[in-house]
């Protein structure tokens, strides 16, 4: 079956709509505790010098890790135990996996990323909407040199001939100046 069945059960178990919780049976409930404590035992492996000692940009052990958990699928499952209401058992078990998740990650690090690529989408939509802005003030200014400058402001009353009204007299039209 090779590696990927485990996974494949997991996500099964997992589901949201095929077992709740209170459906699953007491093998379920075991082997998911099983897998969450063999991903934390796994991530919780502290990292080796002199195994680790590749080209600065050569991954980690522990970053390759966190690749096959997000390839497998592993990530998406755990972001749904810690969101479904009916999964809170499992509350601490995936906060225990995030947290070491992150640890080789300060805090500074990981908040100065989030905000410099906040602030390089925000300088590049500040940079597109000043543009449309700038497109649509020319398309203004170009309609507005297309129109008259003069503009006929009559209104008044006109007979449609060949219309006939009641009786045998001819429609008049009453065009008021606010219709202009």
């Amino acid at each position: 079956a090779g590696l990927g069945s485990p996974w494949v059960s997991w996500g099964a178990l997992m589901a949201p709509s095929p077992q709740d919780w209170e459906q699953r049976q007491e093998e379920d409930t075991l082997l998911i505790e099983r897998i969450l404590l063999l991903v934390r035992n796994v991530l919780h492996v502290p990292p080796d010098p002199t195994e680790e000692q590749g080209v600065d940009g050569d991954a980690s052990v522990h970053d390759r890790v966190l690749w096959a958990l997000h390839i497998s699928g592993m990530d998406d499952l755990l972001k749904f135990l810690a969101s479904a209401q009916a999964e809170q058992q499992w509350a601490l078990h995936v906060l225990e996996i995030i947290s070491l998740m992150f640890r080789d990650q300060s805090p500074e690090e990981l908040a100065a990323l989030g905000q410099g690529q906040a602030a390089a989408e925000h300088g590049e939509d500040t940079r597109e909407l000043e543009t449309l802005r700038q497109r649509e003030l020319a398309e203004r200014r170009a309609r507005a040199l297309q129109r008259p400058s003069r503009h006929s402001r009559f209104g008044g009353s006109y007979v449609l001939q060949g219309l006939k009204a009641i009786g045998d007299r001819d429609v008049v039209f009453h065009k008021g100046l606010h219709n202009v």
